[in-house]
């Protein structure tokens, strides 16, 4: 026999991952205050959930929100957490809107004057209509786990636009899609329309997360790295063919467009937004779009930038195509939400203007040049806070039935109630672009990104869709000041402090940022360089 031979054992030295977590602080935050949401779903009474979901909702964003500002006020940058993520300006200034878009939304959530219960299901897991549902509508259980369940897709929302490499971000954009599909799918009335509209986003959403998988492996087998710097670099230096890169730069453009809500990526908004509780479909018109913007500029500008003359084509026909199509449609909806969604689709053609321009401090703009990204991460702060404070106000309209959501509803809304009438046609000036307000501010600088970049025939085209989208916009105002109300009309409920907060802050910020935009677009232009 032969002797066998001794055992060869390698020493391999194990290194420990370095991690910033003073910079990664606030997204560990949120994510350790969802996690502390689950237990105080298993371990608290349920008589005192709702007061402990609402304190550990809050206390988690404020003070997210306090380590984020720290930290860019020390002008802490980095990419950390072993390449996979950018801690930069437009990083913080997309976490900043996060936090505080999303803690007016969870005001609204936690809303229970207007209608005397939550706006969610009494029980998610009883069919409606049956003995099961109206014993826990009468016992009246809440769903209090939807705190926890926002909080992490805000999490997943943070670290998507952050990602560095495609792995990171694919995992960040389960993270904030998986508790949507469930959250959409809660409303306590018209309970088939939510959880059809659930099953909608659910199912389209999977679908583009595979586009966007495969197109990371692909370009994964262009370049060999999923780091979004070392597949500029195999750009840059230009050895392999187009092949891969073309078809995995199209599919991950894919799964990103459909979390904007860009045409041809988009039908599933407008049902999904008029089906899900009215709370969370304010949360994801502003909160979902910021994050999808974000990671949009980040893939496109940081690691396919070296590539724009391949992709500005096809992007803008995209935003040509949304702007289009949202505008038109929304003339032809006969409900608010319907109406609002095509919107939301009409202005996320009207933000990639701006992306085609493609102008970054770090590409040679002029010395105090506004950018695409600054201009970009302006507009989106003006559209959230419209946004939210829009659907805030109709969940303060009422009828019989719940929500008054039809356009007929809001005729002679402005006679009856003064106020609300005058606050909604705020926002509906703002969407509209009209001057003295943020949406204003909003379109001049993307528009002059956009033609700093050379889109000349682009920036046309938007201006001409632009008057054309004012008119539904106007419409809205006329039904509501210049029309007499009908027998039976609505009535505009009285809210409690989370409602009136949200609509209070989104017309207070749309009225001001269009008469003194100068601070935050400074601000913005600091912000608008992504790190490499």
């Amino acid at each position: 026999m032969m002797p066998v031979s001794p055992t060869l054992y390698v020493a391999m030295e194990i290194v420990a991952p370095k991690l910033e977590y003073g910079l990664l602080s606030p997204l560990i935050l949120v994510f350790a205050g969802a996690c502390l949401g689950v237990g105080v779903e298993a371990l608290v009474p349920r008589h005192s959930r709702r007061a402990a979901q609402l304190t550990v909702t809050f206390a988690t964003l404020a003070a997210a929100l306090l380590m984020t500002v720290r930290n860019w006020s020390a002008n802490e940058s980095a990419i950390t957490a072993v390449g996979s993520v950018a801690i930069d300006g437009p990083t913080y200034f997309i976490w900043a809107m996060l936090l505080v878009f999303g803690a007016i939304s969870l005001a609204v959530f936690a809303e229970r004057k207007v209608d005397g219960v939550s706006v969610f299901a009494a029980q998610a897991a009883a069919v409606p209509g049956t003995e099961a549902e109206r014993e826990a509508v009468a016992a009246k259980v809440e769903h209090t786990e939807v705190f926890p369940l926002a909080l992490f897709a805000l999490m997943g929302m943070m670290l998507f636009p952050a990602s560095n490499d495609l792995i990171t971000m694919f995992v960040a954009l389960e993270v904030l899609s998986l508790p949507l599909y469930l959250l959409c799918g809660l409303a306590r009335r018209r309970r088939l329309l939510s959880q059809e509209a659930a099953l909608k986003y659910f199912l389209l959403g999977a679908l583009s997360s595979a586009f966007f998988l495969y197109g990371a492996a692909l370009l994964y087998g262009y370049s060999g790295s999923f780091e979004l710097s070392a597949i500029d670099a195999s750009l840059r230096a230009g050895t392999q063919g187009p092949g891969l890169l073309l078809a995995g730069m199209g599919l991950l453009g894919i799964g990103l467009l459909f979390k904007v809500g860009a045409v041809p990526f988009h039908s599933w908004t407008p049902d999904v937004y008029n089906g899900a509780p009215t709370p969370v479909t304010g949360f994801m018109a502003s909160c979902t779009k910021i994050a999808a913007i974000g990671a949009l500029m980040r893939v496109f500008y940081v690691g396919l930038g070296a590539d724009r003359w391949d992709w500005q084509p096809l992007m803008t026909i995209v935003a040509v195509a949304s702007m289009a199509v949202g505008s038109v449609l929304a003339i032809t909806q006969t409900d608010m939400k319907r109406m609002l969604a095509y919107s939301s689709i009409a202005h996320g053609g009207f933000i990639l203007t701006a992306v085609v321009g493609a102008s970054q401090a770090a590409s040679g703009s002029p010395a105090g040049a506004l950018t695409s990204v600054s201009a970009v991460l302006f507009y989106l702060v003006a559209y959230g806070a419209a946004t939210i404070g829009a659907f805030a106000l109709i969940t303060m309209v009422r009828d019989t039935g719940g929500e008054a959501t039809l356009l007929t509803s809001w005729v002679g809304l402005g006679k009856r109630s003064p106020m609300i009438g005058l606050v909604f046609a705020v926002f509906m000036l703002s969407f509209a672009g009209i001057p003295l307000t943020s949406g204003f501010i909003g379109k001049w600088a993307v528009f002059a990104t956009a033609w700093t970049g050379g889109a000349h025939w682009l920036v046309v085209v938007a201006v001409v869709i632009s008057v054309v989208a004012a008119f539904f916009y106007i419409r809205v105002i006329v039904l509501m000041f210049f029309s007499d109300p009908g027998v039976g009309a609505p009535v505009v409920a009285r809210p409690g402090w989370p409602t009136l907060t949200a609509v209070g802050v989104g017309v207070v910020a749309t009225v001001a940022l269009g008469v003194f935009p100068g601070p935050l677009l400074d601000l913005a232009q600091h912000a608008g360089e992504f790190l490499r």
